[in-house]
C-alpha cells in the first residue's frame, strides 16, 4: 500500500494550554477545518464529551475521527476513518510544543492509498500537505483572534461579458507568487496611469496551471482596457477573456486565505457540481483595493468558466 506521510507546522502567539484545548474538542473543528469550510452544509455529528465526530458530505466525503489519548498540554493522538469516497484509515497527531509565550503546532499524518492508486501518492501528498497548511493558518487566527477572515459566498451562475487586457504572465514557486504578482499588478497600473489609460473593469489573475508536488503555479496578471497600446512594453503582453457563463464564488477575507475559495471550487468540480470549460482557464477577480481597505474586508472572486 503507497503510504503517506504529512507533517506541517506553526507558531501561534498562544499559550500551548490554549491550543490544546482548541484540539482536544472537537466542536472547535468545524472553525477551522480545511475541508469542512469547503462544504459548509455538510452534516457534521460531535459528542457531547467533544471526543469524537463524524461528517458526511458531498465534497469532503464521509468518516469519523476518535481522540485515542491526549498528555495535556503537549500531545494528542487520534484515529481517523474515512468511509467515502474510498475506505481508508489514518494515524494523526499534533504536537504542542511551548516557545517563551507561543507554541509551536505540529500537525502529523500517517496514512496510505489503495494499492491501485498508487501513481497518486506524490500528488496526494502534495494537496493533503496544502490542505494542512491551510488548516493551520486557519487555527493560528481562531486561536489568537477568536474568528478567522476567509468567508464564502456561493453566487452561482453567472455572465462575464469578456475583456480584452494587458498582463505580466508568469511562472513562479509557490512561496514567492504573491510579492511577485503585486509587483506586477504594480507596474501595470504605474503604466496605465503614466500613459492615460483607465482600466475597463476590475482586475485579475489567470491561473494555467498549478503544479502542487513542484509547488509551482503559472499565470498572468492582468488589467482589462477598451483599447491596447500598439507598441507595449516588452515585459507585458495582450490578451483576452471571451464571454462566457461562470460559476462565481465570492471570498471575503485576506489573500493569505484563498485557498480556501480554490478548494472549494475544485472540491465542486471534483463532485460533479460544475462542469469546467477546459479552454477558458479560471481567474479571480479582485473587488476591492488592498490599499485601501483592510485585510478581513477584501474581496475576491474566484471565476471558472462552465459548460
Amino acid at each position: 500500500m503507497p503510504k503517506i506521510n504529512v507533517q506541517k507546522t506553526i507558531t501561534i502567539n498562544a499559550p500551548a494550554e490554549k491550543v490544546f484545548k482548541t484540539l482536544n474538542d472537537f466542536h472547535h473543528w468545524p472553525n477551522w477545518s480545511p475541508w469542512l469550510v469547503t462544504e459548509p452544509e455538510a452534516k457534521v455529528t460531535v459528542n457531547e464529551d467533544g471526543k469524537y465526530y463524524e461528517w458526511v458530505g458531498n465534497r469532503t466525503g464521509s468518516g469519523n475521527m476518535t481522540i485515542l489519548n491526549e498528555s495535556a498540554p503537549k500531545e494528542i493522538n487520534y484515529d481517523l476513518t474515512f468511509l467515502t469516497p474510498w475506505k481508508s484509515t489514518a494515524k494523526v497527531k499534533f504536537e504542542c510544543n511551548p516557545k517563551g509565550d507561543s507554541t509551536e503546532v505540529t500537525w502529523f499524518l500517517d496514512t496510505s492509498l489503495p494499492f491501485f492508486m498508487f501513481w497518486m501518492k506524490k500528488m496526494m501528498t502534495a494537496f493533503l500537505g496544502q490542505d494542512y497548511q491551510r488548516g493551520l493558518n486557519m487555527l493560528k487566527e481562531y486561536v489568537e483572534d477568536g474568528e478567522i477572515n476567509s468567508n464564502l459566498d456561493f453566487i452561482g451562475n453567472t455572465a462575464y461579458e469578456g475583456c480584452q487586457y494587458i498582463g505580466v504572465k508568469r511562472e513562479s514557486t509557490m512561496d514567492t507568487f504573491g510579492p511577485e504578482m503585486k509587483q506586477d499588478f504594480e507596474d501595470l497600473m504605474t503604466y496605465c496611469k503614466d500613459n492615460g489609460l483607465e482600466p475597463s473593469g476590475l482586475a485579475f489573475s489567470i491561473y494555467h496551471k498549478f503544479d502542487m508536488v513542484k509547488e509551482r503555479v503559472s499565470y498572468t496578471g492582468g488589467v482589462p482596457l477598451k483599447n491596447i497600446p500598439d507598441n507595449l512594453p516588452a515585459k507585458f503582453m495582450k490578451g483576452s477573456i471571451p464571454a462566457t457563463t461562470i460559476y462565481k464564488l465570492r471570498h471575503t477575507g485576506a489573500y493569505k486565505h484563498l485557498g480556501n475559495a480554490w478548494s472549494t471550487m475544485y472540491g465542486m468540480h471534483r463532485a460533479k457540481e460544475i462542469k469546467p470549460i477546459k479552454k477558458i482557464h479560471p481567474f479571480e477577480l479582485y473587488v476591492n483595493n488592498p490599499n485601501e481597505v483592510s485585510e478581513k474586508e477584501l474581496i475576491t472572486d474566484i471565476c471558472f468558466a462552465v459548460k
